[in-house]
C-alpha cells in the first residue's frame, strides 16, 4: 500500500492549509488570490509542455499542491464575499422579508428564518440581502414562502461574555444569519411570495411527512424519536429521553447520519440479488437507488456526515457498476473536498468532524481488532464485528468528544449492541411508512409497529441509563492530547506494514513531547488567579490559590453557571461545587474578601484591590486583551482574568 496509490488524499491536506491561510488576517484578497492561481496554473501548463518535449527537468508536481493551497484560501476568501452582510438594516425603519421555514415551537415563542428582500432606510426602500433569525408568539403560525412586514429593526448577535461560552453568534455567522429579533406579533403578513413549485418543494416536504408521522405513530414519546430518527428533526425531544441516549453511546442514532444512509442503501442492495436483474437493468436500478439516496439527503437536511455518506455510497456503487471498486480512502478524501469546496466552513462543524474519524477508525481500526478473535458460530461472529466495530469507532472519536462535550458514556458498547440492530429493523419499518404512510390501514399497521419498536428502544436506553457508573463527566483533553492519542492510533495501525524501530521512536517521541508540554502548562498556571464571570444581570467570582477553588455568586442560576462558567472551570480542572467564598459586608454596602485580598462594590461594579495584580486582562471578541495594571477596577460587561 503506497500513499501515492490515494490521489485525493495527498490533495486534501494540502486545501486545509489553504482554509487555514484564507481565514488568517494577513490573508490575500479575492482578486490577488484568483490572479496567483491562474497564473499558476498558466506556469504548470508551460512546464507540463516543455516536460513532454524534454526541455524541462522540473517536476511540476510542487507547483500544483502551491495550487492546492491558493485554492483552499480562494474558497474561504469568496464565501467571505458571498455573506457580506449589509449593516444598514439596524438603522432601517422597516424591512420585507420572507419566511423560509417552518416555525419551531420554543418554550415561550416560536423561532423561524427570514430572508431580507427589502428595507427601508430614511424613506427610501433599498434591495438587501440578509438572514434574520426571528421569535414570535402568533399561534397561527408562519409558512415558507409567506412575505412579513416587520415595522422595526434587528440586533446583531452578540459575542460570549465569558471564556470558552459556545460561540451562538459565529455558530450562527456560519450559516450567514448575523441578526436576530423577538417581534411578538408585531408582524403583518403581507403577501405570498412568487415563488416556483420546487423553491420550498423539500421543506414543505419533510414538513408533510413530519406531520403525517406524528399522526400515525400513537406514542408521543415514539413519535419524538422516528422524527429524529428518520428525518433529522432532534429539536423536539424531550431532555430525559436525550440524556438515556447519550449515557447509552448511541445518541449518533438520533442524528440522521451516515448510519441511516448505509440502512437505507442495505435495504435496497439486498433487493436487489433476489430480483437477478440482467446487468443493464441492475444498473438502472442502481442509478434509482442513488437517487434516492440523494432525495433522502435533500429532505434530511444535507448535514455533513449525510453528504459524506451518499457520496462515498454513490462512488461506492459506480464502482460496483464498473465491477472496479474504488478505494475507500479516495472516496473519503474526495467527498471531504466536495463538501469543503461547497462550504469551507464545513471543517469546523462537529458533525462533520466526528463523522469522518468514525469512518476512518472503522477503515483502519477495526479490522486489527476483528482479528483478535475468530469466532466460530455465526451468532457469536456477527456480535463480535459489530463490538469491533463500535470499539474502533469509539477509539478515534472519543478524544474529539470530550474536547467538545466533556462527556464519555460507559456503557457505549452495551448500547450498540443492543440498540444498533434494533435500530436498523426500525429504519426498515420508518422508510416504507415515509413512502406509504398516507395509504389507509397500511399506514396505521406500519405506524403501530414503529411505535412499538420505538418504545422498546426507548426502553432499553432508559434501562442503562440507570445503572450506576453510565457515564464519566467533566472530562477535558486540550488539542496536543488529541495529537497524541490519534497519533498512537496511527502508529498502533501502521504496526504490521512498517518498521516497528522507527515506530517506536516516532511513539516515544511523541510521548516525550506531550510530557514536556504538559510540564510547561503545569508551570505557567499561576499561584493565584481571581476569574470573574458575567451572567446576564450579576457576576460570578472564582478565586483559585494552589489548586483549590473559592467562590462568590451574586446571583447566577443553575443554567447560566452551566452554560457560560463550566467550559472554563472544565477546561481548567476547577472544582464544579467550590467551597464558598468568604465576604464580610462593610457599612458602605461593599463586600471584603480579607482571605483573597481585594474589596468589591456590587452596586456600582468596582474592585479594589490590596495590592496591585500582576496581570489583568478582560475577555473581547473571543481571547483575552491585556490591561493595564492598578489598584482598581470598574467592571463592566465583560469577563475578566486577573493574576496575582
Amino acid at each position: 500500500m503506497r500513499f501515492a496509490d490515494f490521489p485525493f488524499l495527498r490533495y486534501l491536506p494540502f486545501i486545509l492549509i489553504g482554509i487555514f491561510i484564507g481565514q488568517s488576517n494577513w490573508s490575500p484578497s479575492f482578486m490577488s488570490l484568483a490572479l496567483a492561481l491562474s497564473l499558476l496554473w498558466l506556469a504548470y501548463l508551460i512546464v507540463i509542455v516543455k516536460l513532454e518535449n524534454g526541455k524541462s527537468k522540473f517536476q511540476p508536481g510542487y507547483l500544483a499542491y502551491v495550487g492546492l493551497i491558493l485554492f483552499g484560501a480562494l474558497l474561504v476568501q469568496n464565501k467571505l464575499v458571498q455573506t457580506d452582510f449589509n449593516t444598514e438594516i439596524l438603522h432601517s425603519d422597516s424591512y420585507l422579508a420572507e419566511v423560509t421555514l417552518y416555525d419551531q415551537q420554543k418554550p415561550n415563542s416560536f423561532e423561524n428564518l427570514l430572508e431580507v428582500k427589502s428595507i427601508l432606510v430614511d424613506g427610501v426602500w433599498k434591495d438587501a440581502q440578509v438572514k434574520v433569525l426571528i421569535y414570535h408568539q402568533n399561534e397561527q403560525g408562519l409558512e415558507p414562502g409567506q412575505v412579513l412586514l416587520v415595522k422595526k429593526n434587528p440586533e446583531q448577535i452578540t459575542p460570549p461574555l465569558n471564556p470558552l461560552e459556545f460561540d451562538y453568534r459565529q455558530y450562527l455567522e456560519r450559516q450567514g444569519i448575523h441578526f436576530r429579533q423577538f417581534l411578538g406579533k408585531d408582524y403583518q403578513v403581507v403577501d405570498s411570495a412568487r415563488t416556483s413549485v420546487f423553491d420550498y418543494f423539500l421543506v414543505r416536504l419533510r414538513h408533510e411527512i413530519g406531520e403525517m408521522l406524528k399522526s400515525k405513530i400513537p406514542d408521543e414519546n415514539s413519535a419524538q424519536i422516528a422524527l429524529a430518527l428518520l428525518l433529522g428533526q432532534k429539536k423536539e425531544l424531550d431532555p430525559t429521553i436525550k440524556e438515556a441516549y447519550t449515557q447509552a453511546g448511541v445518541m449518533h442514532i438520533l442524528a440522521v447520519s451516515g448510519l441511516h444512509v448505509g440502512i437505507i442503501y442495505a435495504l435496497f442492495i439486498l433487493i436487489l440479488k433476489p430480483l437477478k436483474l440482467k446487468k443493464e437493468r441492475a444498473r438502472l436500478y442502481l442509478l434509482v437507488v442513488i437517487l434516492i439516496i440523494w432525495l433522502y439527503a435533500f429532505l434530511t437536511g444535507l448535514s455533513p456526515s449525510v453528504v459524506r455518506a451518499a457520496t462515498m455510497f454513490s462512488l461506492l456503487t459506480f464502482g460496483q457498476m464498473r465491477e472496479r471498486p474504488p478505494s475507500i480512502y479516495n472516496i473519503l478524501a474526495f467527498s471531504a473536498i466536495l463538501m469543503i469546496t461547497i462550504n469551507p466552513n464545513v471543517i469546523y462543524e462537529v458533525g462533520f468532524q466526528l463523522s469522518y474519524l468514525a469512518v476512518l477508525g472503522i477503515v483502519m481500526i477495526q479490522p486489527l481488532i476483528l482479528n483478535l478473535w475468530l469466532p466460530r458460530h455465526k451468532v457469536l461472529e456477527y456480535i463480535w464485528q459489530l463490538t469491533s466495530v463500535s470499539v474502533a469507532a469509539q477509539l478515534v472519536t472519543f478524544p474529539l468528544s470530550i474536547y467538545y462535550f466533556h462527556v464519555f458514556p460507559t456503557y457505549f458498547l452495551l448500547g450498540n449492541l443492543l440498540i444498533l440492530p434494533l435500530a436498523f429493523v426500525i429504519m426498515q419499518v420508518g422508510v416504507p411508512l415515509m413512502m406509504l404512510g398516507w395509504i389507509p390501514l397500511l399506514g396505521e399497521v406500519l405506524g403501530w409497529v414503529l411505535s412499538w419498536l420505538i418504545w422498546l428502544q426507548n426502553w432499553i436506553a432508559e434501562a442503562i441509563r440507570v445503572i450506576p457508573g453510565g457515564k464519566l463527566d467533566r472530562l477535558t483533553i486540550d488539542f496536543a492530547g488529541m495529537l497524541v492519542v490519534w497519533g498512537m492510533l496511527l502508529i498502533i495501525a501502521a504496526w504490521e506494514f512498517g518498521s516497528k524501530r522507527k515506530l517506536t521512536w516516532i511513539g516515544l517521541s511523541i510521548l516525550f513531547l506531550w510530557a514536556g508540554f504538559r510540564f510547561n502548562s503545569e508551570l505557567q498556571k499561576p499561584f493565584r488567579e481571581l476569574m470573574i464571570y458575567q451572567g446576564k444581570k450579576s457576576q460570578l467570582l472564582d478565586f483559585s490559590v494552589s489548586g483549590e477553588t473559592y467562590s462568590w455568586n451574586q446571583g447566577l442560576d443553575g443554567g447560566e453557571i452551566s452554560y457560560s462558567v463550566e467550559p472554563y472551570r472544565i477546561h481548567n480542572q476547577l472544582a464544579q461545587f467550590p467551597t464558598s467564598l468568604i465576604a464580610q459586608e462593610l457599612d458602605s454596602g461593599k463586600l471584603e474578601f480579607i482571605s483573597a485580598g481585594f474589596t468589591f462594590d456590587p452596586t456600582h461594579k468596582k474592585l479594589w484591590f490590596l495590592a496591585p495584580p500582576k496581570l489583568i486582562y478582560s475577555w473581547s471578541e473571543g481571547k483575552w486583551v491585556a490591561m493595564q495594571t492598578k489598584d482598581m477596577l470598574e467592571i463592566d460587561s465583560l469577563a475578566y482574568r486577573i493574576l496575582f
